[in-house]
């Protein structure tokens, strides 16, 4: 029986197995443990940041994250088109508004010119966005400084949703960085996993450390059980953190091999009529977290469907690239500043298995079928 080719699944080692053992051993299984605190320092060193606080999911931080900038019923939020649903949930949780911002071709995040665009016409009506959400997709980081430039100039908060990009670079740096948050996701498919979880970083302790009360049920420093304000169960349980800090050492070994896995592709790809990757832009690093390509049907002679049909038929799994979220039908009444690009980028743009535990044989496979659709 052949076996499945999954898009990108959990890539684990030993050194995770080894900090899970010893959270059984040491009985620190709930939430909250010294797992959890190596997690966040760590995770500060790798990254380049001061201050985390370890959830237990990237939706989690960035809703705490909207809260922590004080986003409210009524408020505007403006975020990327481009992305999973996750990045713009947390503004509905709020009963906060989105508003969707084009994406550019060079990077497929947000288009600087469209955001700057959306923000002189708020600010010509006295209704400016109470935050940003910029998201680094697919394992690359948007065009950050001209896109802070703005918020700085408007004073509205730049969050970032660094959930795909861990391990990428904008001009040296961690995306995830720049803005007042960011977050990470360690879900099961991403560069890193804790099974389920995810990360809020901040120069500013005292937002992490709100974070952290928040995220622990908001309970008042008080011997008995007592409440000011609404909390969520959002903490990361030890023994998550235990398997985020063995991963955490394998990152770059993580990351070396995806971006392999695009080489590959690109090398036996790139070259057929029709076919075009994701661009690596050039004021970073990206991490290819997925391999993504759009396809010109009348020069390849099939579509973005029927390839990703094909493969599925050869037990591959592929997926299409985020549907925008102005095209959703939950969304479909929020206001969206252009909408081309992501739209083009929807219609034609394949995900490609992108596993960093991936074999030759396996790439071999999804390289023979795209290349027997061409004939």
């Amino acid at each position: 029986m052949t076996k499945p080719i999954l898009l990108s699944t959990p890539h684990m080692g030993d050194r995770e197995h080894q900090f899970v053992t010893e959270a059984f051993e040491t009985n620190w299984i709930a939430p909250i443990g010294p797992h959890v605190d190596a997690f966040e320092r760590e995770f500060c060193q790798a990254v380049g940041s001061s201050h985390a606080a370890a959830v237990s999911s990237g939706t989690a931080a960035l809703h705490l994250a909207l809260k922590l900038v004080g986003v409210g019923v009524g408020d505007e939020v403006f975020c990327s088109t481009l992305t999973f649903s996750a990045s713009a949930n947390p503004i509905a949780y709020l009963g906060a508004k989105p508003v969707f911002i084009d994406s550019e071709r060079q990077s497929w995040n947000m288009d600087p010119q469209v955001f700057q665009t959306a923000m002189e016409q708020r600010a010509k009506v006295g209704k400016l966005p109470k935050a940003v959400i910029l998201v680094h997709l697919y394992g690359q980081s948007a065009d950050i400084d001209p896109i802070l430039k703005t918020c700085q100039q408007y004073g509205v908060p730049m969050i970032e949703d660094a959930a795909e990009a861990l391990g990428a670079t904008y001009k040296g740096r961690s995306p995830g960085t720049f803005g007042k948050i960011g977050i990470f996701s360690f879900n099961g498919n991403k560069i890193i996993t804790t099974s389920g979880g995810g990360m809020l970083v901040s120069e500013d302790a005292s937002i992490t450390s709100k974070a952290k009360f928040l995220a622990t049920q908001a309970r008042d420093p008080a011997p008995h059980y007592q409440h000011s304000e609404i909390g969520y169960n959002y903490r990361l349980s030890n023994v998550l953190a235990g398997i985020g800090r063995g991963q955490l050492l394998v990152l770059n070994d993580r990351v070396a091999a995806r971006r392999r896995n695009c080489e590959v592709y690109e090398q036996a790809l790139g070259n057929l009529p029709g076919i075009e990757f994701m661009p690596e832009a050039p004021w970073g690093s990206a991490t290819r977290w997925l391999t993504c390509l759009t396809i010109d049907p009348q020069a390849f002679g099939a579509d973005r469907e029927q390839v990703r049909l094909a493969l599925a038929d050869a037990q591959i799994e592929a997926r299409p690239v985020w549907k925008p979220l102005h095209l959703q039908p939950i969304f479909k009444d929020s206001e969206c500043f252009g909408g081309e690009v992501a739209e083009d980028l929807f219609e034609r743009g394949l995900c490609l298995p992108s596993g960093s535990n991936l074999s030759d044989e396996e790439l071999n496979r999804v390289i023979d079928t795209i290349v027997k659709l061409k004939g």
